[in-house]
């Protein structure tokens, strides 16, 4: 897997994603603290709500971003972004009231919704072969779970000796590195500005109709729903379970989310093998299936009561939600790349990334306010009849013995129709085709 690092841009772009999202963790952490101290027992409203706003922002304005600054040299719109979200981390620290933390997220993800599906679109330029673009998606998996891992460890270790607003610095000085690795690294040419000139609500809406028309991208739709439905749990809500239910210290806070970042992280080293031996379906819904029974089970010892044995039961249904999430988030881009050309793969990453976050809209109000009004065990459950709504359009939507299929809707004549055309995976580049 660690081959692919080898790649000199390529690592540079691993280096600067893996830092900037180190930053993010310890974002998030504080954050949390930040909410339950303003807040409170409602920390889980402010948390979810902060976060909705964060979704809006990815699922009103990455679309229309991207068709904005489709022709534009992808290095001066990738520092750009990371600049903005250096300063508004910066701000941060000086919150008093929670208004102030929904406008400073809502900025702060709006430049965040330029940044990564504009980073996710070069990766298939810059590795090209199969098997390097899964390792590389095994390490982008694995350094987005030091989000949820070494950061919480991180932060853990720096509220012994510092309070929780100056990890907000930690996140300025992710995002100023990920912007200086941007700068110092030569990326591949873009062909977007050769591409033949259309309406902006063509290219706003490009990736969405590619969406539709593709069945396996149809079916990643609805295992989004399922993603959506652990996470909204566990950011929401384990501020709440580790403080006002377990009545335990900040530092266990961040040991939760770890837990959750070491399962994900442990299926994300596999998956290349797992990819190869049983392809993109069987292992993605192996994931739709593990997750709603393992939050039916998070469900039921919430009804139960966490005393006792509950902080170690916690832990434990933490790590499974990760590891089921990393089952379904790692091989994604797989199908992405497969129904894209090199034209339209910034509408449809930008589509995966706009329409995967709009499912985050439904769950994270539910779960922080659904928890703060009702209770924690009530979200916990409707979390569950979501994941399993999910999980059942996933199987309904991708049928078994077939092989992705490109789907290019851009003519070489902007004012014709789109035409869909289906061409199986293996017949792009020498591409194995998925197994039988």
């Amino acid at each position: 897997m660690l081959s692919v690092l080898g790649n000199r841009t390529y690592r540079r772009l691993f280096a600067a994603q893996a830092v900037a999202l180190v930053g993010t963790g310890l974002l998030t952490v504080a954050l949390g603290l930040l909410a339950f101290d303003l807040a409170g027992s409602n920390a889980g409203a402010v948390m979810g709500t902060a976060l909705t706003i964060k979704m809006l922002s990815y699922v009103g304005l990455a679309p229309v971003i991207t068709a904005l600054v489709a022709r534009l040299p992808k290095k001066p719109v990738l520092i750009g972004a990371d600049l903005i979200r250096a300063a508004m981390a910066l701000c941060l620290p000086f919150i008093s009231e929670t208004w102030q933390i929904y406008v400073v997220i809502f900025v702060l993800q709006s430049a965040s919704a330029t940044f990564t599906p504009a980073f996710q679109s070069i990766i298939p330029a810059v590795l090209k072969d199969e098997r390097d673009y899964t390792h590389a998606l095994s390490l982008s998996r694995l350094a987005y779970d030091m989000e949820a891992l070494v950061s919480p460890a991180a932060a853990a270790l720096l509220l012994t000796v510092l309070s929780y607003n100056n990890l907000f610095l930690g996140t300025v000085a992710g995002f100023m590195f990920s912007a200086f690795m941007v700068v110092i690294t030569a990326l591949p040419a873009s062909s977007a500005a050769a591409a033949p000139a259309t309406s902006l609500w063509h290219r706003t809406t490009l990736g969405a109709r590619i969406f539709w028309r593709n069945r396996h991208l149809r079916s990643l739709l609805a295992l989004n729903l399922v993603v959506a439905a652990p996470t909204a749990l566990i950011l929401v809500n384990t501020v709440v379970y580790v403080r006002d239910v377990l009545k335990r210290p900040d530092t266990d806070l961040a040991l939760a989310l770890a837990c959750f970042g070491v399962g994900s992280m442990i299926v994300a080293v596999g998956a290349p093998r797992l990819l190869d031996r049983f392809g993109d379906r069987a292992v993605m819904l192996t994931g739709a299936v593990v997750i709603p029974v393992v939050m039916l089970g998070a469900t039921a010892v919430t009804f139960l009561g966490l005393s006792g044995a509950g902080w170690w039961m916690l832990l434990t249904l933490w790590f499974l939600l990760g590891a089921g999430n990393s089952t379904i988030l790692t091989p994604s881009a797989r199908l992405l790349r497969d129904a894209s050309t090199e034209e339209t793969r910034p509408y449809v990453f930008t589509a995966q990334f706009s329409l995967s976050h709009a499912c985050y809209i439904l769950t994270y109000p539910l779960a922080g306010w659904a928890g703060a009004i009702m209770g924690l065990s009530p979200a916990a459950f409707a979390l569950t009849i979501v994941a399993m709504i999910g999980s059942a359009g996933a199987f309904l939507s991708w049928p078994r013995n077939t092989t992705p299929a490109v789907l290019n809707i851009l003519n070489r004549d902007p004012g014709s129709e789109e035409q869909a055309v289906d061409q199986p995976a293996a017949e792009r580049a020498g591409r194995r085709a998925e197994p039988r």
